[in-house]
């Protein structure tokens, strides 16, 4: 069976692989494309600070697990991840540098030492002695000085030295401290810069004067960043107090992977693992910058020519909301529904200031997992409570690497009286649940908004997502069961309408497969389409393989990690599966089931994921409004018609791009027409 099968972490390094694609990709700008690229290793390093340092943690137990479907052990997954990872760093160093010669045509261009003339490298000695030098802390390490930290990430330049006495010592300066610019220009040659960790490395001798330095090299260092909160809770702490202590902690773990920029002889290889008490085999050389977040300064130079990016796009008005009227009574008169970043999330952020200041709301019950570093939704939501509504609020302190914003707001929410909670035991809340509570008289009605994206203003510029908002009296009815057993620490253990992850999702999804099963072998058409960003539930993916076998024909569209093997034959031949990696992070998530008259349709903030559908709080809502299922459907089959940004994944686990034919779809920017042209026509 593990032809079926692939690993977790392999099937995300393909999903990276993706993402250099796009930047390799000609068809986009070219300022595009370096977005790309520092897209590409800004995941990588996630990457390794949490799945690596998962698998970094299982290796340190004594019976080294094995995963669920291919049974690899921890250390032969860690082992096949070393020899990927260096096959995609000799490519994208290889693509960085092709990139670099098309940016220098355009009157930018990186340089080291070897480019400068005599005036221009004594110019850059001055510099250094005036500007830089007097702002570092170098460290040598000796059995009295002890190896510094170093902070997670943080670029450093290294040297082996001996004294004259030839005794060998370990030099260290860290070389992004905050206080200089990262891109020193070259002066009189206009556009011409110099990285200043290579200007650091390169005056290393002014730094540790009376050593001789026998090789250096620059070294960046990631850490372990997989910390479970609840397991090292402590109870003499609040929880947000303890998980600041968290934050405190991850900072200090154990490095997972170290990078080097030099060819360095194996004796200093062998010191910088020891130093950093790192595996050798957990460095990694490399020809290209150690941090790609200077091609962001580049583009600022760039944005003259409107060639070198992407065709302006703006969030349109939705047709079917008049945003000059109230929004919550053209609600209760039917269903609402948005689709970002093609139409604008102002509705919803109308929605909530009308909500905190009618008189007939008496409350306003979320769920928030990220925010926008200035975030509208907290602005409402504080006016509400300051009017004087009831507001509570469940703040997931556990998003990941979002902890320190999140604190941040529960503090201002709590101040403005709104009552926080911080989620449940051993459980993340990662659902997009919005619910106000109108009173007139002894009438109560309900406006629910059910959403598959955070609740950020600035990504849904930037990721696909959908948002309904419906006066269902049913789906608001569930929706308050799901805030009262949240309030009560609990989980929902039974719904009608909603699924509700971790009791009632997976279960659910499951009966509505062998639903599918079913109907197939009584000689009907049995389908199921599916739009998610990750499939890894085993006990799901079992159940479309059995489907599959039966005849069911299955869609789906899977943006990164995808544990299944279509098109197996006898086995998944009935499976056909995309990714669409592009302009936009296709984010969105939909569940069919059916087609025509049992038809089922579904919009979630769940991945088929075993921690989203066993290991955390989740909802998807049901689409009653046939317009709603109607605009649904037709994105789900654009996007499975798309032949311009979408890989198809063949049986042996590799993608492949879907033939570019005639007419060419690209269903993200069809997508933005429509909703261009919906406003006009409307």
């Amino acid at each position: 069976m593990s032809e079926l099968y692939e690993n977790r972490e392999l099937s995300w390094l393909r999903f990276n692989e993706r993402v250099l694609e796009e930047a390799e990709d000609k068809r986009n700008p070219l300022c595009e494309r370096l977005t790309f690229m520092s897209i590409y290793q800004t995941n990588l390093d996630e990457f390794f600070m949490v799945r690596v340092g998962s698998l970094h943690d299982q290796m340190l137990l004594e019976d080294d697990p094995k995963e669920n479907k291919t049974n690899m052990t921890a250390s032969e997954q860690m082992e096949a991840i070393r020899e990927r990872v260096r096959v995609l760093g000799e490519r994208k160093d290889q693509s960085y540098h092709k990139l670099m010669k098309e940016v220098e045509k355009k009157g930018l261009k990186l340089v080291n030492f070897s480019d400068l003339n005599e005036q221009e490298s004594a110019f850059l000695r001055g510099f250094f002695e005036r500007e830089i030098q007097p702002l570092l802390s170098p460290f040598t390490v000796s059995k009295k000085r002890p190896f510094p930290f170093i902070k997670n990430k943080e670029i450093c330049a290294t040297a082996l030295l001996e004294t004259k006495g030839g005794k060998s010592r370990f030099g260290v300066v860290p070389c992004n401290n905050g206080m200089f610019s990262r891109l020193i220009a070259i002066p009189d040659r206009k556009g011409t810069y110099m990285l200043a960790e290579e200007l650091i490395l390169h005056f290393l001798p002014e730094v540790f004067a009376g050593y001789t330095i026998s090789c250096k090299s620059l070294v960046r260092v990631t850490r372990n960043a997989d910390i479970d909160a609840d397991k090292v809770y402590d109870e003499e702490l609040n929880y947000r107090d303890h998980m600041a202590e968290v934050i405190k902690l991850r900072r200090k773990l154990e490095p997972v992977r170290l990078e080097y920029t030099r060819d360095i002889d194996k004796k200093i290889i062998k010191n910088i693992a020891d130093f950093f008490s790192i595996d050798k085999d957990m460095i990694f050389r490399t020809d290209a910058p150690l941090d790609m977040s200077f091609v962001f300064e580049f583009q600022d130079e760039l944005r003259h020519d409107k060639t070198l990016f992407f065709d302006k796009r703006i969030p349109q008005k939705s047709p079917e909301i008049d945003e000059s009227k109230p929004l919550i009574p053209q609600i209760i008169e039917k269903d609402k529904f948005l689709s970002y970043p093609y139409e604008n999330i102002r509705p919803f952020l109308n929605m909530l200031h009308e909500a905190a200041n009618d008189p007939d709301v008496v409350s306003i019950k979320m769920t928030l997992y990220r925010l926008a570093k200035h975030s509208k939704v907290v602005e409402a939501l504080v006016e509400a409570a300051e009017n004087g509504k009831e507001v509570d609020v469940l703040v997931e302190l556990k998003a990941r690497f979002d902890e320190e914003n999140n604190i941040g707001w529960s503090r201002m929410l709590e101040n403005a009286g709104c009552h926080v909670i911080y989620g449940l035991d051993g459980l993340k809340v990662h659902s997009k649940l919005c619910l106000i509570t109108m009173k007139k008289g002894k009438d109560v009605k309900y406006v629910t908004q059910i959403g598959t994206g955070n609740y950020n203003e600035s990504t849904a510029r930037l990721y696909t997502d959908l948002c309904v908002m419906t006066a269902d009296e049913r789906i608001g009815a569930e929706a308050a069961r799901v805030f009262h057993a949240l309030s009560l620490g609990e989980v929902m253990k039974r719904t009608e309408h909603l699924l509700v992850a971790p009791k009632c999702l997976q279960n659910k999804v499951i009966d509505k497969i062998d639903r599918e099963i079913q109907i197939a072998q009584d000689g009907g058409e049995g389908y199921i389409g599916v739009k998610i960003n990750s499939l890894t539930d085993k006990k799901i993916i079992d159940k479309l393989i059995e489907a599959s076998q039966a005849g069911v024909k299955i869609e789906m569209v899977i943006r990164g990690i995808c544990c299944l093997h279509p098109g197996v034959k006898g086995k998944t031949d009935n499976i056909r599966i995309i990714s669409i990696v592009g302009r936009y992070l296709e984010h969105s998530r939909i569940y069919i089931f059916g087609k025509g008259e049992r038809e089922e349709m579904y919009i979630a903030s769940a991945d088929f994921m075993t921690r989203n559908t066993v290991r955390r709080v989740e909802v998807a809502t049901p689409l009653y409004d046939p317009d709603i299922r109607n605009r649904v459907r037709e994105f789900f089959q654009l996007q499975m018609s798309d032949n311009v940004k979408a890989r198809e994944l063949k049986k042996d686990g590799s993608y492949k791009y879907v033939p570019h034919k005639a007419p060419l779809i690209n269903s993200q920017e069809i997508s933005f027409d429509q909703a261009y042209k919906a406003l006009e026509t409307n």
